[in-house]
């Protein structure tokens, strides 16, 4: 679906479930509820014009997406993630920033990218935070308050301490304001039981502390947003061997169906002013 379609979709409030016309990006819309879930670097393609080009290899790039994080939300009713790796483009970073000259310390290309390969690149950025923007005035419209839960994961094993299961990135965002919210957020999803006797642990501003650009787009240009940067640690993989653990998928995705209505929920509930 053309992002003009998308848009026109959006503002006759039409629910759908599409992916852009570049395959770039999904959008699912099942109800115009005041809470979405995002996943941006959930995606894995990578455009063949840049192949050759590429010094990392497919294992490197998958290493440092976050597999499996739109899969964690696919059940909530509007769902907007990436299908590209972040090696092409990041959506998490400005568009000044979005495309890697290095990556963790090695250089990603072999000779650098001509404009009209990162133009390509760059209109899909673009594309996406249009309808990013559409899609969150709508809800603004809509609703009293907005809730974003902006899914994503991380490498646990190259810290050299100890680091939580799942852990909030908050500092983009009024943290006095939503204090009770980032806290209930924080222990609900400590109360998550995950196979294999994994131990559920959450903080907040340990690891990362949520300065992506997905957050901060939606946070300055919509006041009455509040967006919950929520990163799992990679225990639901073997993320030096690229092995995935449905199992453990599964047990987040089923918990995560109650967790966030119900927090959600509270979030509207809850006085703000």
């Amino acid at each position: 679906m053309s992002v003009a379609q998308m848009i026109e979709h959006i503002h006759q409030e039409k629910c759908f479930h599409a992916v852009a016309e570049d395959y770039s990006f999904t959008l699912k819309i099942e109800k115009y509820t005041h809470y979405v879930c995002g996943a941006v670097h959930d995606g894995h393609q990578f455009r063949k014009e840049l192949w050759d080009n590429c010094i990392h290899t497919e294992y490197e790039r998958w290493y440092e997406e976050d597999p499996c994080t739109k899969q964690m939300v696919e059940a909530m009713p509007i769902v907007i993630a990436g299908c590209d790796s972040r090696f092409e483009y990041d959506l998490n970073r400005a568009p000044e920033n979005a495309i890697y000259e290095d990556a963790w310390g090695k250089k990603l290309w072999k000779s650098p990218l001509p404009e009209a390969v990162k133009n390509r690149s760059l209109q899909k950025h673009a594309s996406f935070y249009k309808i990013v923007n559409a899609l969150i005035a709508k809800l603004n419209e809509l609703h009293d308050k907005v809730i974003v839960y902006d899914m994503h994961s991380y490498n646990w094993k190259r810290w050299d301490r100890p680091v939580p299961v799942i852990n909030l990135g908050t500092v983009n965002v009024d943290e006095t304001k939503y204090q009770a919210d980032i806290l209930s957020w924080r222990d609900t999803l400590v109360n998550i039981d995950l196979p294999h006797n994994i131990a559920t642990t959450a903080g907040i501003n340990d690891t990362f502390q949520g300065n992506g650009y997905f957050l901060k787009y939606i946070t300055t240009h919509f006041e009455k947003v509040l967006v919950l940067a929520t990163e799992f640690s990679k225990i639901y993989c073997d993320e030096e061997n690229y092995v995935i653990y449905p199992e453990v998928v599964f047990a987040i995705k089923e918990a995560l169906k109650k967790k966030i209505p119900a927090h959600a929920e509270a979030f509207k509930q809850r006085p703000h002013d």
